[in-house]
């Protein structure tokens, strides 16, 4: 589940109670879509990986 922040949006997992991944200033819908449905590992992967390189 993502969630805002002051910055910009974290995921938080519920099971585990904590956050996880990096703080997005933009929300990044291919991702929240993909967190939020099916929650594919190797998509949500490939998609936080695209993310993190666009941010260098």
């Amino acid at each position: 589940m993502a969630r805002g922040v002051q910055g910009g949006y974290r995921v938080w997992v519920t099971k585990a109670r904590r956050w996880w991944g990096d703080l997005y200033e933009l929300c990044p819908d291919e991702l929240l879509t993909e967190l939020n449905g099916d929650a594919d590992y190797e998509k949500i992967t490939a998609l936080l990986k695209k993310y993190r390189a666009l941010k260098r």
